[in-house]
Parts: structure tokens; C-alpha cells; sequence
């Protein structure tokens, strides 16, 4: 019960979750903030970690109070979401056929591997960077591409291109926004903000459908 409260409190506020940590656990922030986007990128069946806010998080308190090393995390981060798009990728390899073949699997549904599929037949590779600032998609994706055809050399400049860029882009934002008073008074409410126009364009694709 208390691992569930943990969990949903981290969901609903990273910002106070991660300053707990740092106060009660030190330097295995570190540890864990590496182990969260591991698992958030690289674990197909998690996709609902909040990677987006947990990085404007990280770059807030780099900024605000120093407990974090911003020199340190950005690399750090970037290393656990590229060792996370390897796994997921190979994981698409080895069992692509059989989870696409389940309608749901945890926190997974078939449609959202169908939704990304799509995705990148329409956008294709290049477009495909830009779905690492999409929830759900930027998990999805590497498996995705794992299941398909792409080669892995052209799918590895890929990622290494989109782990750098949305780290280091959103981490810095939270950096250098993290001083202002509404920010750090309306946390919520911005990465709700953030988080709104990640979805934006799978709205936009739902809209044309219909």
C-alpha cells in the first residue's frame, strides 16, 4: 500500500517526491532519477512514468537549490534513455509478434502500438525524433521500430539524436525557468502545461480521423 502511495504521489507531484528523496537518501537521487528514465524508455509495458516533469523537475531543483548537479544529470539521463531505447528495441526484436498479439499487457494496450506504428509510417524516422516528447509514443516507439525493418544502425542515429535533444531541452528548461516565483508556486500547472502540448499532436491526429 505504501509502494502505491509512493507511486501516485510521484505520478501527481515529482517536484516534492525527489526533494524527499534528496533529504532522506543524498546522493542515490542520482541512482534513482538514472533507474526511472531507464525503465521509462526502456520497459515497453511502462509507459506512464512521468519522464517530461521528472526532467523540468530535475533542471528546478539543479537551479533552485543546487542538491543536483546539472553538469552531471543531463549526461547521466541521456546515457539511461539511450541504454532504455537499446532494451526496448531488442525487446521488440525478440517478442514483437507476441505482445502485439495481446490486447493488453499491464499498462499497455494494443492500441497504442498500433498508434505508434502509424505514427511513424506517416512521419517516418526523421519526424520520429520528435516523438520523444510525446507520452506513451517515445516508450512505444522503440519497440515499435524493434518489431519492424528499420536497420539499427539508421535507428541508432535516431536515438541518440532524440535522447540528447529531449533531456538536455527540457532538463535546461526547468534550469533556467526554475528562479521564477510562478513557476516554482505553480509547478502543477506548468508541467500540466508541458505535458498538454506533448499530446497535442496525437490530438490533432485523433480530430483528422474522426
Amino acid at each position: 500500500m505504501e509502494l502505491l502511495q509512493f507511486i501516485l504521489d510521484f505520478l501527481g507531484n515529482p517536484l516534492l517526491v525527489l526533494t524527499e528523496i534528496i533529504r532522506d537518501y543524498g546522493i542515490y537521487i542520482y541512482l534513482f532519477l538514472f533507474l526511472v528514465i531507464f525503465v521509462e524508455t526502456g520497459v515497453v509495458v511502462m509507459p506512464f512514468l512521468p519522464g517530461d516533469s521528472l526532467l523540468f523537475a530535475v533542471g528546478l531543483i539543479a537551479s533552485t537549490t543546487g542538491q543536483i548537479d546539472i553538469y552531471t544529470i543531463i549526461p547521466l539521463l541521456v546515457l539511461a534513455a539511450l541504454l532504455g531505447d537499446n532494451l526496448n528495441y531488442f525487446i521488440g526484436k525478440k517478442f514483437g509478434d507476441f505482445i502485439q498479439s495481446k490486447e493488453r499487457i499491464l499498462f499497455l494496450k494494443k492500441s497504442h502500438i498500433e498508434d505508434t506504428e502509424k505514427y511513424f509510417a506517416e512521419n517516418g524516422g526523421k519526424k520520429g525524433i520528435l516523438g520523444r516528447f510525446i507520452p506513451i509514443v517515445r516508450t512505444i516507439a522503440p519497440f515499435v521500430v524493434g518489431a519492424g525493418e528499420m536497420k539499427y544502425r539508421t535507428y541508432l542515429l535516431y536515438c541518440i539524436t532524440g535522447a540528447f535533444i529531449w533531456v538536455t531541452s527540457i532538463t535546461l528548461l526547468g534550469y533556467f525557468l526554475g528562479n521564477i516565483e510562478w513557476v516554482k508556486l505553480n509547478f502543477e500547472k506548468f508541467v500540466l502545461g508541458i505535458v498538454f502540448i506533448s499530446v497535442l499532436p496525437i490530438i490533432f491526429k485523433a480530430i483528422k480521423r474522426k
